[in-house]
């Protein structure tokens, strides 16, 4: 007969890999066992904001691989009117091309463009759905970046970095608020497709860094069970898993006694009950089938290929509707061989599918929350890690651009219209400059939180979340 010898064993023999495996990757690591505080024995529990927040919950919409908003959001009348001729030499000067791809002649957009709403924002016949809700938009034309490879200016755009290393913003903004539902992880990723995450970074755009381990982000996948091994094991009863969970709560609070300055104990039996706690909540959370068919209908859920963003963009407004903080929708798709917005090649092809992928499921999102009275708690950013160039590249493409891109932003507290703007050619951010940092520090603000006062001590330095860098975008604050 196996003897227990360990509370790993007890959690093994006992078939509780619902909880042990689930959260496994939430579990605080050595430095979060060495800092004795009531804060940290639960390290989830609400925290009030440095001031009062304009929002609750941030839906993050990641366009991974970067798309062109030359052809998107960014009408250029002159690059139209220079199309085919070399870059000028007023442009090119310092310029370091992105990839060994070269410079090409200038390309203009082929889309036909209007203005929408009472703003007159231009939009392309590429996102009809989104153009219909630019009255809600703030739209930031003159965004910049460091690096010129998806890896490094995606690490940026997530976590201020140029190396992996540090905290995500979902983790910062857990970090700073705690969770506002128990049976919740307060911060969600929903990957779709295959296009990864801005080249390939995968789970280190939303990890925690050196934060505790518990804030990081947690990836649902498609289908009914979200999380990896969440469901209960087979022949193990609700029953036996509580008393389960019951008895080890009890050795771990026998051996914590002898050892009070180690909260570890205390979090590992906090994080099982959360675990058992979401076998229920999380594929509620993610039922679409409790949506009635017109709504499901509206973002494009059963139809191709608006199904799986659909049910990701579905499965979002869900989630804030239920408390999550953090939101990380990631766009991809499968489609002609296509997996990203990443368009080096034949940018008219790849910008149709990847479009058609998440217009309707982004216009639905913002007139759902906005008929539901959410989308004055929640903030929808819309991004990606650069954008791409006005030259383009053998086989109509268009390179990297760090230099000059749109994103933008819609909900409680932003104040819709356009901020900023390109050169004439859309190479270059001249006017409303705004780096990734401004942007992480807007969306902390939002939340009620001073950027400059979130802190974390790591390795004898008082760490920030946006290192030592950014400002509150204030012009488009309402």
């Amino acid at each position: 007969m196996n003897r227990i010898t360990s509370r790993r064993d007890l959690l093994i023999g006992a078939g509780l890999g619902a909880g042990g495996l689930a959260l496994g990757t939430l579990l605080p690591g050595a430095a979060f066992a060495s800092q004795a505080t009531d804060n940290y024995i639960d390290p989830l529990a609400p925290k009030q904001p440095h001031f009062p927040a304009k929002v609750k919950s941030v839906i993050w919409l990641h366009m991974a691989g970067a798309p062109s908003t030359l052809d998107l959001f960014d009408y250029k009348p002159q690059l139209i009117k220079l199309h085919g001729q070399p870059l000028p030499e007023s442009f090119s000067k310092n310029l370091k091309t992105a990839t060994d791809g070269g410079v090409g002649a200038l390309t203009a957009t082929k889309r036909t463009w209007k203005q929408y709403g009472e703003t007159g924002a231009w939009v392309s016949d590429l996102l009809p759905n989104v153009a219909k809700h630019v009255d809600h938009i703030s739209f930031l034309k003159g965004c910049k970046t460091e690096g010129s490879t998806h890896v490094i200016s995606s690490l940026k755009l997530h976590t201020s970095a140029l190396t992996p290393g540090r905290p995500s913003l979902g983790a910062w903004i857990t970090y700073g608020l705690g969770s506002a539902n128990p049976d919740l992880p307060a911060f969600v990723v929903l990957p779709t497709g295959k296009g990864g995450a801005g080249g390939g970074n995968g789970q280190v755009i939303w990890s925690a860094g050196f934060l505790p381990a518990t804030y990081q982000g947690t990836s649902f996948r498609q289908g009914d069970s979200p999380i990896l091994f969440l469901d209960r094991p087979e022949r193990v009863v609700q029953t036996e898993q509580r008393a389960t969970l019951d008895l080890l709560k009890q050795i771990n609070e026998k051996h914590a006694s002898r050892y009070p300055a180690d909260t570890e104990l205390e979090a590992r039996t906090r994080s099982y009950d959360l675990a058992y706690r979401m076998q229920v909540a999380a594929p509620e959370a993610v039922d679409l089938k409790q949506e009635t068919a017109a709504t499901r209908a509206m973002y494009g859920i059963g139809e191709n290929p608006t199904d799986e963003y659909g049910t990701a963009a579905l499965r979002a407004r869900r989630l804030v509707e239920r408390g999550v903080r953090f939101v990380h929708v990631i766009s991809g798709t499968q489609e002609d061989g296509i997996q990203s917005w990443d368009a080096h090649q034949a940018i008219e092809k790849n910008h149709s599918v990847m479009s058609k992928t998440v217009d309707k499921p982004i216009g639905a999102l913002l007139r759902d929350l906005k008929a539901r009275g959410l989308l004055d708690s929640t903030l929808v950013v819309w991004t990606s890690e650069f954008g791409r160039t006005p030259y383009g590249q053998t086989g109509d493409g268009r390179d990297h651009n760090p230099w000059g891109y749109t994103s933008w932003i819609a909900g409680g507290g932003i104040k819709p219209g356009t901020y900023g703007a390109t050169d004439e050619i859309g190479l270059r951010a001249q006017e409303g400059i705004v780096d990734t940092y401004d942007l992480q520090a807007t969306v902390l603000n939002q939340l009620g939180l001073d950027f400059q006062k979130l802190t974390f001590q790591h390795q004898g330095r008082t760490e920030k979340a946006t290192t030592v860098f950014g400002d509150v975008i204030k012009p488009i604050l309402a």
